[in-house]
């Protein structure tokens, strides 16, 4: 599957029936938008001296503006390398091996790096995981601010200020005036990961990526810092690209899910019907590892097994040695992504000419949270 410029059109993309079959796959609901962010057929390598190792194989997927795409899947998965790669932040020997990144209709993935590092603030934002990783322990909350500005924007240095201000103010720092000159071990967790935001949403780009930027938070805070990061960039227009293992944050933030497995897109679909109705056998066992409220039990599913290693990913459907519908055709052959339900999935339980029988599942089906 390949997609190539169109000669009559600078930057389309001329689609071959497998790349159109990707992009409805990928696309949001609301397809006559323009993405943020498309992403088509994205492999990222590490090549090593024993093999080359695949970290990402084959990822479509487009962002519109105002959307929150949440990606999901165990460690290992390929969600926080979708990320990097896109930002281009892939550590080295790392690199991407093939297909396409577009912000705003542009190829990006192709940029070298001295052409790239303008995008990465003013059209692109990061919120890391640990805000400490984030910001200098050296300078105050303000003149990171500051800087981070003047860099992108053309603004004086009281200019900025005044919008560094603005900024503190919008993600519900109290008392901005006075807290933009204290320092990071100044604040608390919740307020640092608000400062953080602050920072990436400082010039207003196109595309926030969120990597995990919740996991060090207590539930209150958490649930704060979803609520702000939801509500600034609806009322801006950003598209946001929410990358966790917590299905929570996805129900309640998300308004599509991409379940991602051993670099692998394996599901996509409205986060409502992938979480009350998943369509791959993997989305169903993480739905169903997930405590519910109307009955108690003494033991929690589990998925039977392990995310595979790079250099040991299986042939055909990587998830086969762990699926109990799993049959001689899913350990040979991998599928692509087919439509399923309101989604699609990456499963042979859906093809619509040959579908491979489900079994008995390893659980009563009224345990998979709704």
């Amino acid at each position: 599957m390949s997609s190539t410029p169109s000669s009559a059109e600078p930057g389309a993309v001329e689609q071959a029936p497998d790349d159109r079959n990707a992009a409805a796959a990928s696309h949001p609901p609301d397809g006559g938008r323009e993405p943020v962010l498309s992403v088509r057929h994205l492999r990222v390598e590490f090549p090593t001296r024993h093999a080359t190792l695949v970290a990402l194989d084959d990822v479509s997927f487009d962002i519109a503006p105002g959307e929150v795409l949440g990606v999901v899947g165990e460690s290992g998965a390929g969600k926080s390398m979708t990320g990097n790669a896109v930002i281009q932040l892939l550590e080295p020997p790392g690199h991407i091996a093939g297909g396409e990144i577009r912000l705003m209709g542009r190829r990006i993935d192709d940029l070298a790096e001295e052409a790239f590092v303008p995008l990465r603030g003013r059209h692109i934002g990061m919120i890391f995981q640990d805000p400490l990783t984030s910001l200098n322990p050296l300078f105050s909350i303000g003149d990171q601010l500051v800087e981070t500005l003047r860099a992108h924007l053309p603004m004086s240095e009281r200019q900025a200020r005044e919008r560094a201000v603005s900024l503190l103010t919008e993600v519900g720092i109290p008392a901005p005036e006075t807290r933009l000159d204290s320092y990071p071990h100044q604040f608390s967790g919740g307020m640092r990961q608000r400062v953080v935001i602050a920072l990436a949403l400082a010039a207003e780009p196109e595309l926030i990526i969120a990597d995990e930027p919740t996991t060090a938070l207590d539930v209150s805070v958490q649930a704060q810092i979803l609520a702000l990061l939801k509500r600034v960039c609806a009322e801006r227009g950003a598209a946001v690209m929410l990358v966790t293992h917590d299905m929570g944050v996805i129900a309640e933030t998300a308004d599509r899910v991409a379940v991602m497995y051993a670099g692998r897109l394996i599901e996509i679909g409205p986060v409502k019907e992938v979480i009350r109705r998943p369509q791959h056998p993997y989305s169903e066992g993480l739905m169903a590892s997930i405590p519910g409220l109307a009955e108690r039990r003494e033991r929690l599913y589990q998925i039977e097994g392990a995310m595979p290693r790079l250099a040991a990913i299986p042939t055909g459907c990587a998830f086969n040695p762990r699926c109990p519908h799993a049959v001689e055709r899913c350990r040979s052959e991998r599928p692509e992504l087919l439509p399923a339900g309101a989604g699609q999935a990456a499963c042979w339980l859906h093809d619509p000419e040959n579908p491979v029988a489900r079994r008995d599942a390893p659980r009563d089906t009224r345990e998979v949270a709704r």
